[in-house]
């Protein structure tokens, strides 16, 4: 089985990359956006035709959500137009498009987790140019899986998790947002659910939810890496810290679907983020 995985460059890329070593009888090819680049259609077109890959894994993304509300063509680029030509070039070669979506396609105004079937209705850029992508996929192909995901954090690259730690270590006092809840989701984890879905041949297309289990702020993430760690840095809470991009005060997601129809261990994100500690 012939798998491409774009966007190998990344955070969720370089983990798909560390993962696959566990699948020896898969055939992995990673692109970075200098091999690939997902922007120049009939390059892409071309090479898909000539590779005839069985399965696409697309982790090539515009992820900055504060730098797309100012370079708004650029996420669109990114995140829509190129993920419509990506998933017809997909469906012209057979292949599956497998695709990482992201909770910031909900606005926040629920109380509970959201599902699949919740009206979208996104805040900021990312999350729109995002949305719009989901979109373009459905249009041109049904042999699909989109995963939204949320809070994707692990020890690789910028991110919340890399940087608290950085900051603790330097004995950094921290003023951590409480007004958005949502669940960190150990990158690692899901790279390894998806490559387990493929391995076991249980592709079932669709529309899915997949993050750790569990609901936490920033602060209280903040606060799990500092007590795992035993670090001792001040904590504090403050919500008077302004972004350039909304975010959904809420954007829980619901996960039932993807553990019914899979039926692989997720774990919760407090259990995931000790993981990621002990291993480092």
């Amino acid at each position: 089985m012939k798998i491409l995985v774009t966007g190998a460059g990344g955070q969720l890329g370089k983990c798909f990359k560390e993962a696959s070593l566990k699948y020896p009888d898969l055939n992995f090819t990673f692109t970075t956006s200098d091999d690939l680049d997902l922007s120049q259609f009939a390059v892409v077109g071309a090479y898909m035709r000539r590779e005839k890959f069985d399965i696409c894994i697309n982790c090539a993304a515009y992820t900055n959500v504060e730098q797309a509300e100012k370079e708004q063509e650029m996420a669109y680029l990114l995140n829509a137009e190129s993920v419509r030509n990506l998933a017809r070039d997909c469906e012209e070669t057979g292949c599956t498009l497998i695709h990482i979506s992201t909770d910031y396609v909900f606005n926040g105004k629920k109380d509970s987790p959201y599902s699949e079937e919740d009206a979208t209705d996104p805040l900021n850029v990312y999350g729109a140019s995002k949305l719009l992508g989901e979109q373009y996929i459905q249009e041109a192909t049904n042999r699909y899986l989109i995963f939204r995901t949320s809070w994707l954090y692990s020890e690789i690259g910028k991110n919340f998790f890399n940087t608290i730690r950085s900051k603790a270590r330097a004995g950094e006092t921290l003023n951590i947002t409480t007004s958005q809840k949502g669940t960190p989701t150990n990158a690692h984890d899901l790279a390894a659910f998806i490559l387990e879905i493929i391995a076991t041949g249980k592709i079932n297309f669709g529309l899915y939810h997949y993050s750790n289990l569990g609901e936490a702020t920033w602060f209280d993430f903040a606060k799990e890496i500092l007590d795992i760690t035993g670090s001792d840095v001040e904590l504090i809470e403050n919500n008077d810290y302004q972004t350039l991009a909304v975010r959904p005060s809420y954007s829980v997601l619901n996960k039932e679907k993807v553990q019914q129809v899979f039926n692989l261990p997720i774990l919760h994100w407090k259990e995931s983020v000790k993981k990621l500690c002990q291993k480092l």
